[in-house]
C-alpha cells in the first residue's frame, strides 16, 4: 500500500473516531437523562449510541493499524498496546494507547453486560468519561493537522457538544419514572404510621 495512503488513511480515521465518540459520549449522557421528546423516543438514542460506538470501534481499529503498519512511524504492534514504549512521540502514543485500553474495558463489558450484570457495567462504563479526554488530548499531541483550520474547527465542536451535555448531566436530575409511585408509597406510609 502506498506510504502516502496510510498516512491520510490514519489521519481521517483518527478525526472520524474523534468526531464518533464525541457523539457516543452526547448519546451516552442523554441516555442517562432519559432523553426523550414525542418525535424521538428513548429508545432510538440508546439505540444510536450502540451503533455509533461500534461504528467508531471501527474508524479506531483502522486508525491504529493503519499508524502501525505505515513505514513512516515504524511503531510496531508493541507500541500500541503498551503505553509510552514507543520512540516516537512516545507520551502523545502512550495517551492514545491509554484512551484505547479504556475503550476497550467499556466495549467489552458492554457485550457481555448480561453476564456481569447491570453495577457492574455500570462502573466500568464510567471509564468512558476518561478515556474520550484521554484520547482528545492524544490528538491534540499526535495528531499532525492539530492547528489546521479545519481540524481546530471540529475539535472545538466535539469538546463543546460534550461539555454541555457532560455540564446537563451533572446540573440536571434525570427524570425518575417511578418518582410518582413512590410519592404516593410514601404517602400511604406515612397515613399508616400516624394512625
Amino acid at each position: 500500500m502506498n506510504n502516502t495512503i496510510l498516512w491520510y488513511t490514519t489521519r481521517g480515521a483518527g478525526a472520524v473516531s474523534l468526531v464518533l465518540f464525541s457523539a457516543v459520549v452526547v448519546l451516552g449522557v442523554l441516555s442517562s437523562l432519559r432523553f426523550e421528546v414525542p418525535s424521538w423516543p428513548r429508545f432510538l438514542t440508546t439505540g444510536l449510541h450502540r451503533n455509533l460506538a461500534l461504528t467508531a470501534v471501527v474508524f479506531l481499529a483502522l486508525h491504529i493499524v493503519t499508524a502501525v503498519v505505515d513505514p513512516f512511524t515504524h511503531l510496531g504492534w508493541l507500541a500500541a498496546v503498551i503505553p509510552f514504549s514507543s520512540y516516537y512521540r512516545t507520551f502523545w502514543l502512550g495517551l492514545g494507547v491509554i484512551a484505547f485500553e479504556l475503550l476497550i474495558a467499556i466495549t467489552v463489558t458492554s457485550l457481555v453486560r448480561g453476564l456481569i450484570g447491570h453495577s457492574a457495567w455500570r462502573a466500568i462504563h464510567w471509564l468512558s468519561y476518561a478515556s474520550w479526554p484521554i484520547a482528545v488530548v492524544h490528538g491534540f499531541g499526535t495528531g499532525t493537522d492539530t492547528l489546521s483550520g479545519w481540524m481546530l474547527a471540529i475539535d472545538v465542536v466535539c469538546i463543546s457538544a460534550v461539555v454541555v451535555s457532560v455540564g446537563a448531566r451533572l446540573l440536571l436530575r434525570s427524570p425518575d419514572p417511578l418518582a410518582a409511585d413512590r410519592a404516593r408509597f410514601r404517602e400511604r406510609v406515612s397515613r399508616k404510621v400516624v394512625k
